[in-house]
């Protein structure tokens, strides 16, 4: 079987990292499924059945439990008293009880427009400008760029820009928030109508820091028996009316680090995770609490109490999942929290659930024979194990756990449909032989989250690269030397199908619909080249990537997929945010429109070689040639049509650049588009250009901090 270089350096790492992480989180499955698996055990569970922790005495007995089996390699010991942990019931329950059981879902209102919207012409009509590339239409995902149609919101290093846009040759910047917390850094943004929304990370602001003494002194400040260094989430709300003066309306705190974020209507809803740990003290302390903070609540910290956590059925790592729901019209409201013994890592979100995805491994343990250790001859079995919660307004209701064999590659790899939860999953490892070699899945499971159909087996030895669900459709991209495109139907949740595949050289990271027929996907090219022994005996095959690849594949015959339109950007070593962040493209059907940024790698074309280097037989990397915006043309008769490129580096940046990158704050890293004009931003400059000729129209320096 033939050998591919991987090209995402970051699965390589996952998957030279898989035995150790596989062993030890094999330990911790088997012992920590003792613990609320026995209390909550019989498939998939609701909010009421799922036991509250109510002591730090439960909480200690389970985490010391873990401890000491994984310490000793031991295995099950005999069982554990568990003081007052039972299912939850309106006797036990109290504050989270009244705080977790809603009402029939609602959807939440729209925010009322103001007499004249930002974005609007004189006649108040709404001027036609671009959002943020999002998985679910209505369902608002946070980013670095936003714009109302007259302004432009940037996160711009340690601040936020309000810059006025509109017109293009009027560029300005209105306003510039600075956060008074040095330790918070913003991350992404969300705008309305009337609302700025900053969500960051930061640290606790009580972190004891070094005095004067002696260095045990300063040790035992710094670091106490048990205080684990925990980041923090907030969101800050800003009222915007006033773009000059930016209001601030509220904020929220969480302890923890940042899972993600989703914005429906008014509704905002933050997940994160706060590690507990395995080494508890043996008195209980205020710090294996998480707490909150929330100026609708009060400026001082609140407690999440035993009584208001939950335990996830077989929960398997050490932490606290906090999912919270914020409403954003009423900053005098409280945020409901729910707070879960668990994790969560990937997120995937309707306009009503709220799915929370984890990657675990489950089985063998150690045992102790003969005095001596026995190790596993057999590898753990991967699962993803999804949460989901009812999306209620500016409430969410945990409706149950459900799972499927395999890990997800993001969250293109989920999606609902008509109440089935649809979800693509990898197990094993393209480098492995036999049984454990990998394998690609597609699960159905239902509004309870139990198995309905499913479709296992594809593409054994490679791994899934991209998914895309498009109604009863879904697209599904695997790679090791070639690229398989899969059509799937989905039309019976019962019985998945494969109804054709498509095998070209290179593979998609990310694909984007076009319309109901049409997908475009953004990738890398590959070259394959023969390995041989030393007696030169072809023993197979690597696959190297090349430059970017686009494609816009027809699937009118399902059975047969085309890739009707293809274009190649750049040599071995050029890139995207796109590849790695759908936020980074703009498209437009309407406007037969298309554009994102690249950082473009060439390689001499009289050597074959990158500057400086001599020919070799392995595809050598380009050499660093240009960054900025690739603005396309884009239709399904003459496909790609590049309409130009526009860079905010100078040419003696350009000068100064080495060989392979050049990093600078001059990169190009959103594009979006207000009326008729094309607007570039980096962290030094936002550039305006006519959306047809791409004449420069306006050009704003942004001053660094």
């Amino acid at each position: 079987m033939g050998k591919v270089e991987n090209p995402l350096a970051g699965i390589l790492k996952k998957q030279r990292r898989w035995v150790n992480q596989a062993l030890i989180a094999a330990v911790f499955s088997s012992i920590l499924m003792s613990g609320c698996q026995a209390l909550a055990a019989g498939g998939a569970t609701v909010q009421e059945d799922l036991p509250v922790v109510g002591s730090y005495g439960n909480l200690k007995q389970w985490i010391e439990k873990a401890a000491s089996n994984a310490g000793g390699y031991g295995g099950h010991k005999g069982g554990v008293a568990m003081e007052a942990a039972q299912p939850a019931t309106k006797a036990n329950t109290g504050w989270a009880e009244r705080r977790t059981v809603m009402s029939a879902p609602t959807s939440a209102p729209p925010a009322p427009a103001a007499d004249m919207p930002a974005g609007a012409d004189s006649s108040g009509a709404k001027r036609d400008h671009s959002t943020t590339n999002v998985q679910v239409e209505g369902v608002d995902e946070a980013d670095i760029v936003k714009t109302d149609g007259e302004y432009i919101y940037q996160v711009n290093n340690r601040r936020v820009i309000i810059a006025k846009a509109h017109p293009a040759g009027e560029l300005a910047i209105t306003s510039v928030i600075k956060f008074d917390n040095a330790f918070f850094a913003p991350r992404e943004i969300y705008v309305d109508a009337k609302h700025l929304i900053v969500i960051g990370s930061g640290r606790d602001e009580a972190f004891p820091v070094p005095y004067e003494g002696t260095s045990t002194e300063k040790r035992a400040m710094i670091v106490p028996p048990y205080r684990p260094y925990q980041g923090t989430v907030k969101a800050i709300i800003y009222d915007i009316a006033d773009k000059a003066h930016p209001q601030k309306l509220r904020e929220t705190t969480l302890e923890g680090n940042y899972v993600s974020s989703r914005k429906i209507g008014s509704s905002l809803y933050l997940i994160a995770n706060r590690y507990l740990g395995v080494n508890l003290p043996e008195k209980e302390t205020p710090e294996v609490l998480p707490w909150y903070k929330d100026t609708a609540t009060g400026a001082d910290k609140a407690r999440i109490g035993y009584d208001q956590i939950r335990c996830f059925p077989d929960f398997m790592e050490p932490n606290y999942l906090i999912v919270a729901a914020v409403n954003i019209e009423n900053p005098k409201e409280s945020p409901q929290l729910s707070t879960y013994l668990g994790s969560g890592e990937t997120v995937y979100a309707s306009t009503k659930n709220l799915y929370v995805a984890l990657h675990t491994y489950r089985g063998p343990v150690f045992r102790i024979m003969g005095g001596e250790r026995a190790w596993p001859q057999t590898a753990p079995e991967e699962k993803t194990r999804v949460f989901k919660f009812a999306l209620e307004g500016a409430k969410t209701r945990y409706v149950g756990m459900g799972e499927a064999p395999g890990r997800v590659l993001n969250q293109f790899s989920m999606d609902e449909k008509d109440g089935f939860f649809r979800i693509a999953t990898t197990v094993g490892s393209p480098w492995a032989q036999g049984d454990e070699t990998s394998k690609n899945n597609l699960y159905v499971l239902d509004e309870s989250l139990k198995p309905s159909g499913k479709l296992e087996g594809i593409a054994p030895g490679e791994q899934i690269y991209s998914v895309r669900f498009m109604g009863d459709r879904a697209y599904m991209v695997t790679f090791r030397t070639v690229d398989p495109l899969f059509v799937i139907d989905l039309k019976d949740p019962k019985s998945p199908r494969i109804l054709g595949k498509l095998k070209i050289p290179g593979y998609s990271n990310y694909m984007h619909p076009y319309d109901d027929n049409h997908i475009i996907g953004f990738g890398k090219d590959t070259i394959e080249q023969s390995i041989t022994d030393n007696e030169g005996r072809v023993i197979g095959t690597n696959a190297y990537y090349q430059g970017m690849k686009m494609a816009i594949f027809d699937v009118s015959d399902v059975e047969h997929p085309v890739e009707k339109h293809v274009a190649f950007i750049g040599d071995r070593g050029t890139d995207s945010e796109l590849l790695h962040n759908h936020r980074a493209l703009l498209f437009s059907k309407e406007k037969n429109l298309l554009a994102f940024p690249v950082q473009l790698m060439e390689v001499d074309k009289q050597t074959g070689a990158a500057s400086g280097e001599k020919p070799s037989p392995v595809p050598a990397y380009g050499s660093f040639a240009f960054q900025g915006a690739y603005v396309y043309t884009v239709g399904l008769e003459k496909g790609f049509e590049l309409r130009g490129r526009i860079t905010h580096l100078s040419d003696e940046d350009y000068q100064k650049a080495g060989q392979y990158y050049y990093d600078s704050e001059k990169f190009v890293s959103r594009i979006l588009y207000i009326g008729d004009s094309l607007y570039t931003l980096s962290n030094r400059m936002i550039k305006a250009h006519g959306m047809d000729a791409l004449e420069q129209r306006g050009n704003l320096a942004i001053p660094g901090e």
